[in-house]
């Protein structure tokens, strides 16, 4: 019964939605980047998508849930974050989403 409980799950994405004044997209990325490899238990990926030519983007953390995201908000997190805040232009829009659906490439045997 466990393991079909276990089907149930959803996995939780974080969702951040802004623009960075411009010129910062970079900056921004390299503190992301930092932050994002600080994470450990219940993370399960990110991604950090830039609209072409512009300082826009989206941010998409995956988390198997709320806790494990507020379980690595460590004291680093926080630093790069307060580095990264006057980065924006204005606030970002951020969301939480259930995972609804995930579908993986088939694997295939080339090496």
């Amino acid at each position: 019964m466990q393991e079909f409980n276990n089907c149930l799950k959803h996995k939780v994405a974080y969702v951040a939605i802004g623009e960075f004044k411009p010129g910062h997209f970079a900056q921004a990325q390299t503190l992301y980047e930092k932050a994002v490899s600080s994470y450990t238990e219940g993370f399960k990926g990110a991604f950090l998508l830039q609209k072409t030519g512009t300082d826009k983007g989206i941010a998409m953390i995956l988390w198997d849930n709320i806790e494990d995201m507020d379980n690595n908000q460590s004291e680093l997190s926080k630093k790069i974050m307060a580095k990264m805040t006057p980065l924006f232009a204005a606030p970002p829009e951020i969301d939480f989403y259930e995972v609804s659906s995930e579908i993986q490439p088939p694997k295939t045997d080339k090496s």
